[in-house]
């Protein structure tokens, strides 16, 4: 009897992206376990890892732990292929198209911030094209925009200062002990 093996081989990049799409998909686990006052109404705790990840290795790799964590979050949850995966991955889509653009602008006035708010639009957005051209065909849910645009506005702002704070503390050095003072060398 033979056996044979399959052997993959994997850079230290592709190593790094599986980690940082694990963190996400852990976020998005987390959030899934938080009640929503409505459907579709979630805080985006994963663009958090999109965000940091965008700001320190670049929009290939944001891009790659963002579809990731849709899809294996689609299928952890049973739903691939199903109009959840569809509006999730329609989200993401935008977002990291918005994300490529925003990145570009000048980082004095536009920061992880403005950079999370944008995507937040854009995954709203992307979520409602898909809703009003194959599910809701009707115009009526235009009333759901000042929501969704508001959660939008909410939750892109505070990933945003979230992601920005993780920033900064991966710029400080690390030789400060528990309470900030300089450790004894």
């Amino acid at each position: 009897m033979t056996t044979s093996t399959i052997n993959l081989n994997t850079t230290a990049e592709d190593h790094h992206i599986a980690r940082m799409a694990a963190v996400a998909l852990g976020l998005t686990i987390l959030e899934s376990a938080i009640p929503s006052p409505l459907p579709g109404v979630k805080p985006g705790l994963a663009n958090i890892v999109t965000l940091i990840v965008l700001a320190r290795y670049g929009w290939r790799t944001a891009a790659w732990v963002s579809l990731l964590r849709v899809v294996a979050g689609s299928l952890l949850f049973g739903n691939f292929l199903s109009p959840g995966f569809f509006l999730s991955l329609s989200g993401a889509v935008l977002s990291l198209i918005v994300l490529a653009f925003a990145r570009h602008l000048p980082v004095r006035w536009f920061g992880p911030v403005s950079q999370s708010i944008y995507a937040a639009f854009a995954h709203i957005t992307g979520q409602m094209l898909v809703v009003y051209v194959w599910l809701i065909p009707h115009a009526g849910i235009a009333y759901l925009i000042p929501i969704f645009a508001t959660a939008a506005l909410v939750f892109g702002t505070v990933n945003g200062l979230i992601a920005a704070r993780f920033m900064d503390n991966f710029k400080k050095p690390l030789d400060h002990g528990i309470h900030g003072r300089k450790a004894i060398q």
